[in-house]
């Protein structure tokens, strides 16, 4: 007997060096003892043994437990759903939290059923450290799939993500009730590719954060991801697709008042609506909105800077005696800081240039005022090179290109061609519509 009871007490002593305290319950009579008492427990006169430890460790409870663990805790120790449970299985765990000095301790409760079937052992262990460690590495995980959803570069999700959400609406499409709606609105930052040739790529990121920002201020309740280099889609529900028109018009708008201001991005957009009796994917939607916007970059492209003041008649308008004084004080300006070379400046809204005294005498020019003039210098410029100067000159206007050298023939005078290094440029008024339009040349 005395063999059989030092046995128990090494088994015992055991088990108590794995948790932070262990209880040895008789079930008949509820006698308790605690072997290795918890120092967590210290001042709260929790006794180490008893007579009854069902009920006593109900009724002690409420002094260390969790008010929101509390229900949990006294139904854990309830004779009757203890054995209950012991009877299925011959152990039984559960994690409840203890507020002990101000702090929250997750605690894991551990009951067994020894082989006499007359003792239960319950365990008590702090694994707080294992409970902070777990929020740590679910932390790190949650982060990593988010990382793995999001574009880096603008912070919005990503190609894989959009793939996830395209897979989740091509499951609501087979399942929905025909109630379901969306919308796709596919969109591409025009001419980043020549941002990134003449500007270097930093400056072709900064285009792509500030389409981000745009299409996001825009669409601002719609799921917006980054597929490509320059693509951009968004899935419009709610209240964006109840306002998808004013919406794709209002990015349509800012990208017209960017492009002629060379402020802001330039975005081709287009939309495609989700027919459910003709639609039976995501990527049918997908497509078709990829298409309206390609036709959008073909129109965008096509529209000269000039064409914003195509419904003037400048002949029928003509230039005012405030608009002249502007353009002769501009023009004084740029001809002062030029300091050397030819230099010309256009009001656009009338068509009215000024050019460089020197320049007219060189090239025999009309004036140094003149309407319409871009057409009387296209005059002077040699036949192989118009086709340069033309391409040029719309680039500059359509705003398609970074203002960049021209390089041309023009005949001067006396028939001889000179050797033309041309800058153009444009300035916009305040509201960013462009205003005027001029050059500076210098031959050799």
């Amino acid at each position: 007997m005395k063999e059989n009871q030092e046995a128990l007490n090494q088994i015992a002593l055991t088990l108590a060096h794995h948790f932070d305290s262990l209880y040895y319950v008789d079930i008949k009579s509820g006698n308790y003892y605690e072997y290795m008492p918890n120092t967590l427990f210290e001042g709260l006169n929790i006794p180490s043994h008893g007579e009854d430890f069902f009920t006593e460790s109900q009724q002690n409870a409420p002094k260390c437990v969790h008010p929101d663990d509390l229900e949990l805790v006294i139904k854990l120790h309830d004779k009757s759903a203890m054995l209950s449970r012991l009877s299925k299985d011959k152990s039984y765990s559960a994690v409840y939290r203890l507020i002990l000095n101000g702090n929250i301790i997750h605690m894991r409760h551990f009951e067994i059923m020894c082989e006499d079937q007359m003792h239960i052992i319950c365990c008590l262990e702090n694994i707080e450290e294992e409970f902070r460690k777990k929020e740590e590495q679910e932390r790190d995980l949650q982060s990593a799939r988010r990382m793995a959803r999001m574009d880096a570069l603008t912070g919005i999700r990503n190609k894989n993500a959009f793939n996830e959400y395209a897979a989740a609406i091509n499951a609501k499409i087979d399942f929905v009730s025909e109630n379901y709606h969306f919308a796709v609105i596919m969109c591409d930052v025009n001419d980043l590719k020549k941002i990134n040739d003449t500007r270097g790529h930093s400056f072709g990121d900064e285009a792509i954060q500030r389409t981000s920002r745009l299409i996001c201020d825009i669409f601002d309740h719609s799921p917006v991801f980054r597929v490509g280099g320059d693509e951009f889609v968004v899935v419009l529900d709610g209240r964006d697709y109840d306002m998808r028109e004013q919406l794709l018009e209002k990015l349509r708008e800012e990208s017209v008042a960017n492009k002629l201001s060379r402020s802001g991005p330039v975005v081709a957009c287009g939309m495609a609506v989700y027919d459910r009796n003709t639609d039976d994917s995501f990527n049918s939607v997908y497509q078709r909105a990829d298409k309206q916007m390609y036709k959008h970059k073909n129109e965008l492209k096509s529209t000269k800077i000039v064409d914003y003041f195509m419904g003037m008649n400048s002949m029928d308008v003509p230039i005012t005696a405030e608009r002249k004084r502007i353009l002769d004080s501009l023009f004084g300006a740029l001809y002062t800081v030029i300091g050397e070379g030819y230099v010309y400046l256009n009001d656009l809204k009338h068509d009215f240039s000024r050019w460089s005294l020197p320049l007219v005498d060189d090239f025999g020019m009309q004036s140094e005022y003149m309407y319409h003039a871009d057409k009387c210098w296209q005059e002077h410029i040699h036949p192989d090179d118009m086709k340069i100067y033309r391409e040029a000159i719309d680039a500059v206007l359509c705003g398609n290109a970074e203002v960049r050298p021209i390089l041309y023939r023009a005949r001067r005078t006396d028939g001889t061609y000179a050797v033309c290094h041309t800058r153009g440029f444009v300035l916009s008024d305040k509201d960013g519509n462009p205003e005027y339009f001029g050059g500076i040349i210098v031959t050799e």
